[in-house]
């Protein structure tokens, strides 16, 4: 079934909500509440992975209740909407910059992002849920998702180049009120994206029958672990998630610590999200011609050595840093894409087998793990620079980062994540799930190839 390209894009439109909500609080929260509300680098991460604990609770929650909503709205569109009416004003309210510092800061930014995280569950598991249900073609997964990938692409430059521009306007580094705008703005671009993906895909087809009545949550959590294709796709998907987290909260340090210029963070993250921009049709034909596990494992090699290489930078300079990312991000285009489209696959199949609608259970364990797993990318760096002696400051009391406090801000940024990535390439090795499985088997394959009945 061929996807309209009106519904293409009225679905790609939502990633800029997607991409934003992961990005930006990614990249910035952590520095925002070390550099201005003087929090513990330590704590800070903590506050930045508490919150995704209750996305394991959320994200199967909102994942079921969708898989069982009947509307003539669809399944998926109503919770959308809500999460259109929420998320805005949460996000806002994220970087609002209260008068507090220290613990009592760090209080209200956690309490904050748990009511964002839960705002942006009603969206983002439905959203995702979404794809696996407009088409029961193998490729066209791909394609479709490769209109969302230039969306992401898109929106990812407003996180990392207009979010930082935006905080920097008011003065290099940033102040409290250019953090305040930075916020607002991002709310309202959020609020369009969600619009758009909501009114956009109204006209979406959808395969397979609804099943409000199977089973328990619980029951459905069982039929998850025993799929293992989910399941080794899940992994894999985990040790990317934490390596992107690592660098997005690494990346304003960098900017400012090894490179020596805080407004570098913008143009860092042009050089990683223009070959997302760029290659999106070179990786669906590497897909088709390699098979998306092999072009996944490209994908994962450039990434990991783009990201290694990068620890040169304190010898080669600022424009080497910038070469290294725009190597890093043509890989990091494969992975995103290549990821989602082979959990689509993963779905659908399932679907065929079982006759079941469970898209909103297997999404929702799966943002809900990414979710988890990326925040911990936040925490691992925090205790990295906690590791190297970086001191906690506030703009009234600028302090001098020792060097042991740089040098953890360069191996955070490069080896650490390099690292990561590599254990990714390993484990895609395992991944058994091909286009001949998809196509033409309607039982589910093992990691190791084995055919095995769907689970009843």
């Amino acid at each position: 079934m061929i996807v309209p390209r009106g519904v293409r894009l009225g679905y790609g439109v939502g990633s800029f909500c997607t991409a934003t909500f992961g990005a930006v609080p990614g990249l910035l929260l952590l520095y925002y509440m070390t550099n201005f509300l003087a929090v513990p680098a330590w704590l800070a991460g903590v506050v930045v992975a508490a919150p995704k604990i209750w996305d394991l609770v959320v994200n199967p929650l909102v994942g079921r209740w969708s898989d069982r909503t009947v509307s003539r709205m669809g399944p998926r569109r109503p919770w959308m909407l809500a999460g259109a009416c929420t998320l805005p004003l949460a996000f806002a309210a994220l970087f609002a910059g209260p008068p507090l510092t220290g613990t009592p800061a760090a209080i209200y930014v956690g309490v904050v992002f748990l009511l964002a995280a839960t705002a942006y569950a009603l969206f983002e598991v439905p959203y995702k849920a979404m794809p696996a249900e407009m088409t029961g073609d193998y490729h066209e997964r791909t394609a479709l998702l490769q209109w969302r990938m230039v969306f992401i692409g898109a929106a990812t430059v407003i996180s990392g180049v207009v979010a930082p521009a935006i905080v920097n306007s008011q003065g290099e580094g940033g102040t409290l009120s250019s953090y305040r705008l930075m916020g607002v703005t991002i709310a309202v671009v959020m609020l369009a994206s969600m619009l758009g993906a909501f009114f956009g895909t109204a006209r979406a087809p959808m395969t397979g029958a609804p099943d409000p009545d199977g089973g328990t949550l619980w029951s459905q959590f069982a039929v998850v672990r025993s799929n293992p294709p989910y399941m080794w796709l899940l992994a894999l998907g985990c040790t990317q998630f934490l390596a992107v987290g690592v660098m997005l909260a690494a990346a304003p340090y960098f900017a400012s610590y090894v490179l020596g210029d805080p407004k570098a963070t913008s143009t860092l993250f042009a050089a990683l999200i223009g070959p997302i921009l760029l290659t999106m049709p070179l990786w669906v034909r590497l897909s088709k011609r390699y098979e998306k596990r092999g072009a996944m494992l490209l994908a994962g090699l450039l990434f990991g050595g783009g990201t290694a290489a990068a620890t040169a930078t304190p010898l080669l300079g600022a424009l080497y840093a910038h070469l290294m990312l725009f190597v890093v991000g043509v890989g990091f285009a494969g992975v995103q894409l290549l990821q989602f489209s082979m959990l689509a696959d993963v779905i659908a199949l399932d679907a065929a087998s079982t006759g079941k609608r469970r898209a909103g259970v297997f999404t929702g364990l799966w943002t809900a793990i990414e979710s988890a797993v990326s925040s911990f990318g936040a925490l691992t760096f925090g205790a990295v620079l906690s590791m190297g002696g970086f001191v906690s400051s506030d703009p009234g009391r600028p302090v001098v980062q020792p060097d042991s406090a740089i040098t953890a801000v360069l191996l955070g940024q490069t080896a650490v994540p390099a690292f990561i990535i590599f254990l990714a390439v390993l484990m895609t090795f395992r991944y058994r799930l091909t286009a001949e499985h998809v196509l033409h088997d309607p039982q589910q394959p093992s990691a190791s190839g084995e055919i095995r009945p769907a689970a009843p």
